[in-house]
């Protein structure tokens, strides 16, 4: 009996141990927990704060890192694989800048010419046929970089599939599609039918939106919106933002791994990961109100003096002129010459006199015109033409020249409207063209 009672006495006092260890245990893992966090909050803090500082923790940056990330530029290849050939009808320079959150598309017609005699031109000369002749992205690269004088390194070619796949994975997409769109072809299996408006786009529509050139009756894109394929590849960048937007929300974040698995199937690119994923903490929280876009300038020569191929013939000056302003942030002499230093303030009066606006009606009010004439002339801006367009839901200002980016954001102050874009032409007669909508 009196073993059996020290017995009983041993196990309680063990018991007592055991617990008193298991508290310590608990304890201590709780400190850990308590200094971990405060050290990842403190790290979060250093690196910015929000999701983006969480991510840049959580992969091992401080606050020195960002600062040493250069801006990044790359081609984008947009290849279609449910016909025979492999064509890049679309082709872009992407850059962004995690230091100044600013980023650049620039859309490169898909029949620009890469030969050297126009009068002999060959379909197997136009860019979009580079990468079909050889299945080597770094043949369009190079010719990218001829016509831009850009030296890009990276590209990422993209199939079908994958954007379809994208969009459906984020949800889908919100969009304004320009104009009622519908065509179809039983060679290539293809049916479009999309109606104008701000609609949800998932990944079968986004397919007929991207691959629109023209309807069954020829009617394509008003050409103040940029007609045939200047419209499709406005489009084109307008759905890309878009779409970049949606994949940026922080819900998304939780979609990593699928949107990961699409990249995997249907990308090919010389990008490391190593190297992308350090731009990724700061890529979440830009705002596409940031990115500049515009289309190569060039011209379309009549066909006659091409060889009877129709091609798309860069303009050299006005190309280096272009690409100096969106990827080298030059400041230009004249904007300099047009700003008025007086007592510390900055008086644009007399650069805004010179720029020339053509306006367009697309709200269905013929009085809005008019209260959008008065509100520009009021400004001191110069509406040169006015005339009335097919309807359209939102406002649209375009950049058609070399205006400045702070121009045209003081353009929508004074329309308290206005989703601005890039479209510039060596052979516009405006600098801007603003269609009204019926949100004005």
């Amino acid at each position: 009996m009196k073993s059996k009672h020290i017995d009983e006495v041993k196990n309680k006092k063990n018991k007592r141990k055991k617990k008193k260890t298991g508290r310590r245990i608990l304890l201590i893992i709780i400190l850990i927990l308590i200094i971990a966090i405060g050290w990842f909050t403190y790290k979060t803090y250093k690196n910015g704060g929000g999701l983006s500082g969480m991510l840049a923790t959580a992969i091992g940056h401080d606050e020195n890192t960002k600062k040493d990330l250069k801006e990044i530029k790359v081609l984008l290849l947009g290849v279609s694989t449910d016909i025979d050939s492999e064509l890049t009808d679309t082709i872009m320079v992407a850059s962004y800048n995690p230091n100044t959150q600013k980023a650049n598309l620039l859309s490169i017609p898909r029949d620009t010419f890469t030969g050297k005699n126009k009068s002999r031109a060959l379909a197997s000369q136009k860019i979009n046929a580079l990468y079909n002749m050889t299945r080597d992205p770094q043949k369009t690269l190079q010719a990218v970089n001829n016509l831009t004088g850009l030296d890009i390194k990276y590209y990422v070619l993209v199939r079908t599939e994958a954007l379809i796949k994208l969009v459906d994975a984020i949800g889908g997409v919100e969009f304004n599609v320009p104009i009622n769109m519908y065509y179809t072809d039983k060679k290539q299996d293809l049916k479009i039918d999309l109606k104008e408006g701000i609609q949800k786009i998932d990944g079968n529509k986004a397919e007929q939106l991207l691959r629109f050139r023209h309807n069954n009756d020829g009617t394509t894109y008003p050409i103040e919106y940029g007609d045939n394929d200047l419209g499709r590849m406005r489009t084109q960048r307008d759905f890309i933002s878009a779409t970049l937007k949606q994949t940026l929300k922080p819900g998304n974040i939780f979609k990593i791994g699928q949107i990961l698995e699409i990249a995997n199937e249907n990308l090919e690119t010389n990008l490391e990961l190593s190297f992308v994923k350090d731009y990724i903490p700061y890529a979440v929280e830009f705002n596409t109100e940031n990115m500049t876009t515009a289309t190569l300038p060039g011209t379309t020569p009549d066909m006659k003096d091409t060889n009877n191929v129709s091609i798309f013939v860069a303009d050299k000056e006005a190309t280096k002129k272009l690409v100096n302003s969106m990827f080298y942030n030059e400041v230009k002499d004249e904007e300099k010459s047009n700003t008025i230093v007086n007592n510390g303030t900055t008086n644009n009066s007399t650069y805004s006199s010179q720029i020339k606006i053509e306006l367009l009606n697309g709200s269905g009010n013929k009085a809005s015109l008019q209260r959008a004439k008065d509100i520009l002339e009021e400004a001191g801006y110069n509406v040169t033409k006015t005339g009335t367009t097919s309807s359209i839901s939102k406002t649209i200002i375009t950049n058609k020249k070399d205006i400045s980016d702070e121009e045209l954001k003081e353009i929508k102050d004074k329309l308290s409207v206005g989703n601005i874009s890039t479209n510039r032409s060596s052979t516009s007669l405006v600098d801007v063209s603003i269609v009204i909508g019926k949100d004005f």
